[in-house]
This record gives structure tokens, sequence and C-alpha cells, in this order.
């Protein structure tokens, strides 16, 4: 079981594979997860997130395209968030320094006993109870 940080799903969007290799492999486990190889989740903000960086880089129509793409994306589990998540969001921002929507995808891992995260966001590594992997 892998939770997936947003970045997992935006740099095979924003960057070219045959540059950026960690667009490459991340792209190779949105495959595994897409063809149900790898048990995958993530939380509602990533939908945000992924959104909001496409927009920004390739505009609207992509991010729409985008954003629909990842609410029907084949074996992934959305994971929803309430205030206890973000009070524990709070709690690990204020301990690890965090920004606040690592905090939320960290709270809701350890909310729902997912100890492996799959990101590029060194920001993530030393926080009790969670491996970042990088694809």
């Amino acid at each position: 079981m892998l939770y997936i940080d947003s970045n997992i799903f935006i740099y095979p969007v924003i960057y070219d594979e045959q540059l950026i290799q960690e667009s490459k492999r991340a792209k190779e486990l949105l495959y595994k997860i897409a063809t149900g190889k790898v048990e995958a989740y993530t939380s509602i903000i990533t939908w945000d997130e992924v959104v909001w960086v496409i927009r920004r880089v390739h505009g609207v129509e992509r991010a729409i395209e985008q954003g629909r793409m990842l609410l029907r994306f084949p074996n992934l589990k959305m994971l929803s968030i309430n205030k206890a998540t973000i009070i524990k969001a709070q709690e690990l921002m204020e301990r690890y320094r965090l920004k606040p929507r690592d905090a939320l995808h960290i709270a809701v891992a350890l909310e729902n006993r997912l100890n492996r995260i799959a990101s590029y966001d060194k920001d993530l590594d030393g926080v009790d109870g969670i491996e970042r992997i990088e694809p």
C-alpha cells in the first residue's frame, strides 16, 4: 500500500520524460497503479494541487483535462480530509516545520495506516512513521 503525493501526477505532465528521469519513473509508477500492480491511495487535496500546477504551466484547458483524468484514474483510491486530519496536519507542521500541504498529505497517510509515500519532495524525509520513496 502506497500513498501517492501530487508531484507523481504532475511530473509526467509538465516535464519531458526524455530529459527528466523523475518524470519517466513517475509515469512508470502510475502505469503500475492503473494496471493494479500497486495498491495506491491519495487524498482529495492532490486533485487541487495537480490542477493548480498544470493550470499555471499549461493553461485552463489542460488543467481541466488532467483534473478529469485524475478523478477517473484506475485503481487509485481517493481519501478524504476532515477536521481531525487538519488538526493532525497542524501538529505535524509545528513539529517538523512542514509546509501546510505536505503536512496534510502526511496526516492523511498516517490516519489511513499508510507508512510509505511516493514523492520527490525531500521535505517529507524525517517524519516519524513515514518512509518517502522515489519511484
